[in-house]
C-alpha cells in the first residue's frame, strides 16, 4: 500500500529571502555608494517611512523579479542526517533588483553604484551568499513631481544569479518486490526478486 504525503524542506529558506535578502542588498548599495545606511531603504515597507527632503541623497531598492531556470537537478542522498535518506534539489535563478537614487547627487550615486558592481572586491558579500553579478542595466531618469516641485530620481536595474539548494527528507527504498516472468515455453512460474538496501553503516 502506498501512502501519499507532502514534504517540506529540512530548512525553510536555505537562500536568503525577504528581510535577510534585503539586508545583503542594502549592504552592497551602502558600501559601493558611501550612502548612510539609514538612507538606503527597502521598498514596500509595512510602515512607510517619511520620504527624505529633496536635497537629501538616498536610495530605495527592491527585488522585482525572480526568474528560475527551467529544470532543477534532483539528487537522492542515501544517508541523510538521520540515516533515512534525503533528496537534494539544486537550481539557479536570476534576481532583478530595482534601485532608485534620489537627491542632488542621484545620477552620480547611480553611476558609481553601476560601475562598482563590476569590481570583484565589491562582490565578496554576494559570492559568500551563493550569488553572482550578471549585469547592471541602463540608468533611467524618472523624476517625480511632488508638492509642486520636481524630485530627482534615477533608476537602475541590476541582475544577480544565485544557486538554490533545498533538502527534503525522502526515505531510502528499503525493499522492492518484483515479478519477472520467463518464456512460457520454459516455465510458467514467476520468479520473485526481492531487492533490499543494506543497513546504514
Amino acid at each position: 500500500m502506498t501512502t501519499s504525503y507532502y514534504v517540506q524542506p529540512v530548512v525553510p529558506c536555505p537562500p536568503a529571502e525577504d528581510d535577510a535578502l534585503n539586508a545583503i542588498l542594502q549592504q552592497v548599495i551602502v558600501n559601493i555608494t558611501g550612502l548612510d545606511g539609514t538612507m538606503v531603504r527597502p521598498r514596500w515597507q509595512v510602515v512607510v517611512p517619511k520620504q527624505p527632503e529633496p536635497y537629501t541623497n538616498w536610495c530605495a531598492f527592491g527585488v522585482t523579479l525572480l526568474d528560475p531556470d527551467a529544470n532543477p537537478v534532483l539528487n537522492h542522498l542515501g544517508s541523510g542526517n538521520n540515516g533515512d535518506g534525503q533528496d537534494q534539489l539544486i537550481r539557479h535563478e536570476e534576481l532583478t533588483i530595482l534601485a532608485s537614487f534620489y537627491g542632488p547627487q542621484g545620477m552620480q550615486n547611480a553611476s558609481q553604484f553601476r560601475d562598482g558592481l563590476y569590481v570583484g572586491y565589491n562582490l565578496e558579500v554576494l559570492e559568500s551568499s551563493l550569488m553572482g553579478m550578471v549585469r547592471a542595466g541602463n540608468i533611467t531618469a524618472t523624476p517625480e513631481f511632488i508638492n509642486e516641485q520636481w524630485i530627482r530620481r534615477y533608476d537602475i536595474e541590476w541582475m544577480l544569479r544565485r544557486q538554490i539548494v533545498r533538502t527534503y527528507n525522502i526515505p531510502n527504498v528499503q525493499s522492492v518486490n518484483a515479478e519477472l516472468y520467463t518464456d512460457p515455453a520454459i516455465s510458467g512460474e514467476p520468479i520473485v526478486i526481492v531487492v533490499s538496501n543494506p543497513e546504514p553503516q
